[in-house]
């Protein structure tokens, strides 16, 4: 047996929430966000700053972020992980997590994440000019967003995608979108709308394009036997798995395969469970083109038929396969990393505590992140009582 397998139900998710989110001003900064959103979320589980031994975090607005985020909590954590591969990276911390406190390294841990991108314009990295030069520069690519086009008009010539297929994942965030009050843009939004919309970087209009937010996050994560003890019905990690291949989108092997082919069939396996087990799948939607490649590398459906899969509301309200439910990052929230939200979202639906947005009878949630330039992809399962 894969030693990895005994992590399985042996922690579990106990405390989520988000800080304010959409536009907080110029006088609130990212580490005030990942407070906020903090002591929410440890107030959901029933926890105390003072039982957190253990800090994840990462940050494009300040260095050493666990070390500094720990400074202003007041705590002195036994355990900290500032892993960064982008917007996976908290996806990545909740298997660290999981590893670190089956091993006795922690026993309650908090993941955090806070960003002032909208106000500030940005953190220390913004619109690519940050990014290490490459073979790339003296085309003078607008990243990242030219890399995902590269991406979406490569699957369009090989797969037949049309720009409607990607139009149909931005509906569908909207129409999730219109059932949550906390999403930022909730106004209608058509194939058409979408297809009219500003060109960005070609075939991708502004809204095939993630929102521009502030916003924080935090989840708490503790040993399952502290769990069942705790103020919220316990989301289990079932198993989780990262990979990266490149960072630099000339260098990806194939435009149109990620990382998720391998994260994927790794996380299922871990867990025990099949894409046809899921329930709710949350996706990092950056850009409408990621749903496709992940709906199809994580084996929701054939190579090249994520166009179709999405069709006529597939993945919307009363679709075949309920994707990104609180609106995704092209809807709800979308500050500069949106990871942590995939998990937030993930554990209300299998909390049943979703509103008007619940999934019936969700039961087992997939949550995938990215990172980069389709970079680095981390894949993870989550399921309630019933799966273990």
């Amino acid at each position: 047996m894969n030693d990895e397998r005994r992590l399985r139900g042996g922690t579990a998710i106990v405390g989520v929430a988000e800080s304010d989110l959409g536009e907080v001003g110029p006088d609130v900064t990212a580490l005030d966000l990942m407070a906020q959103a903090a002591g929410r979320a440890l107030d959901d589980a029933g926890l105390t700053i003072g039982e957190v031994d253990a800090l994840f975090a990462h940050s494009a607005f300040f260095p050493m972020p666990t070390v500094v985020l720990a400074e202003h909590l007041g705590i002195r954590p036994r355990h900290s992980d500032s892993t960064a591969t982008g917007g996976s990276s908290f996806v990545a911390h909740l298997r660290h997590a999981a590893a670190a406190i089956d091993a006795g390294l922690c026993e309650v841990a908090l993941i955090a994440y806070g960003s002032t991108q909208r106000s500030a314009s940005g953190g220390l990295i913004s619109s690519g000019r940050s990014f290490l030069p490459s073979y790339e520069t003296p085309f003078r690519p607008r990243l990242p967003v030219s890399a995902y086009a590269l991406a979406a008009a490569r699957h369009m010539h090989q797969f037949g995608t049309t720009r409607e297929h990607l139009a149909e994942v931005a509906v569908a965030a909207r129409r999730w979108a219109r059932l949550n009050p906390a999403a930022f843009a909730r106004d209608e939004l058509s194939i058409d709308d979408v297809l009219g919309s500003r060109m960005v970087s070609s075939p991708l209009t502004v809204r095939d394009c993630c929102l521009v937010t502030d916003g924080g996050g935090a989840v708490v994560v503790t040993s399952a036997e502290r769990a069942r003890d705790l103020r919220r019905p316990p989301v289990y990690y079932l198993g989780a798995a990262e990979a990266h291949w490149h960072m630099n989108i000339s260098q990806a092997p194939d435009l149109t395969l990620t990382a998720a082919s391998q994260t994927g069939p790794r996380a299922f396996e871990l867990a025990g469970l099949r894409p046809a087990d899921v329930d709710v799948v949350q996706l990092y939607d950056a850009f409408t083109i990621n749903v496709l490649l992940f709906l199809e590398d994580l084996g929701f459906c054939e190579k090249g038929a994520a166009g179709d899969f999405v069709a006529g509301g597939g993945i919307a309200p009363g679709g075949h396969l309920p994707v990104n439910t609180n609106g995704g990052g092209l809807s709800y929230c979308h500050p500069g990393m949106y990871g942590i939200f995939l998990l937030i979202e993930a554990a209300r639906q299998l909390r049943g505590e979703a509103g008007d947005r619940q999934v019936a009878d969700a039961r087992v949630a997939l949550v995938h992140g990215n990172g980069g330039m389709l970079s680095s992809q981390v894949t993870a399962l989550l399921g309630d009582a019933s799966v273990l």
